[in-house]
């Protein structure tokens, strides 16, 4: 009886490495495919094959993330009636939430909890990956519901997190903290609390850290700031740059390519607006 389940146990061992290691080459494939059309059609069966993983190994953080992350990119980049993407925007949330209660006991009441307890947990949290994940799927969903104040009021609580990170490692996700915390101050007009010029430093870091060469740092930088300041010479610069520019690079490859198309839609409609 002790050797079928010291081998039970074995098993378990041996499965969950290969779900977390699946998990893993699904995002690999994805973030490297070339073509956004192919991802757009076929990442709903990735999402139902992380659901069914998840339903043996509910727990397993490095599926949570990885169900998390694909699900608030889904989203935000194919899904465009407002009460879908709310929906995979939310389950994202859940998702990542749920990992970070996994590792940290903080994350649990991370909603709720006064922002000076909250800030202090956040100062004292040294888990990347956990805090990345955490305040990126924040994000995505209150950019799904940022018709709603007070999802937008929740800044307050993501911030802090996206600001440890650019603390931590600020190479991380070639500089994907930066990206997020010049998005969250160009949200808003100056009039309403936002702080655009710090927004662009964010921007300019950002594609600073990756050389340039992620693209969407580049788009957000142009529909974010430049639109908002109707600075047509740079909102034209930095798109037409997007455009030109190779977007075949490990890992970025297909959130270049969605760059490139946001890049195109919005020179496209310059004119209209500016």
């Amino acid at each position: 009886m002790l050797a079928a389940l010291l081998g039970l146990s074995g098993c378990a061992s041996i499965v969950g490495g290969l779900t977390a290691g699946l998990a893993s080459d699904l995002g690999t494939a994805i973030l490297d495919n070339d073509d956004p059309l192919v991802v757009r059609d076929g990442a709903p069966a990735f999402l139902i094959i992380l659901d069914a993983l998840l339903n043996s190994d509910p727990d397993n953080v490095t599926l949570l993330r990885a169900s998390a992350q694909l699900n608030s990119a889904y989203a935000s980049a194919f899904v465009a009636e407002s009460t879908r993407q709310k929906a995979f925007a939310t389950k994202a949330l859940d998702l990542a939430h749920h990992a970070a209660c996994r590792e940290s006991a903080w994350a649990c009441e991370a909603k709720d909890l006064d922002y000076e307890t909250l800030e202090a947990a956040i100062a004292a949290e040294d888990d990347v990956d956990l805090l990345y994940s955490f305040a990126s799927a924040w994000a995505g969903w209150i950019q799904a519901n940022s018709d709603d104040w007070k999802a937008i009021a929740q800044l307050g609580r993501v911030k802090p997190m996206m600001h440890r990170v650019a603390e931590l490692d600020t190479d991380y996700d070639n500089g994907g903290a930066f990206m997020y915390l010049g998005v969250f101050e160009t949200l808003v007009p100056p009039g309403l609390g936002g702080k655009p010029e710090l927004g662009r430093e964010y921007f300019e870091r950002a594609i600073e850290i990756s050389d340039g060469t992620h693209l969407m740092a580049q788009v957000l930088f142009a529909e974010q700031y430049a639109r908002m300041l109707f600075e047509r010479e740079l909102h034209d610069e930095l798109l037409e740059g997007v455009i030109a520019a190779e977007a075949r690079v490990p890992g970025l490859t297909l959130i270049n390519r969605i760059a490139q198309e946001q890049a195109r839609e919005l020179l496209d409609s310059a004119d209209e607006y500016f």
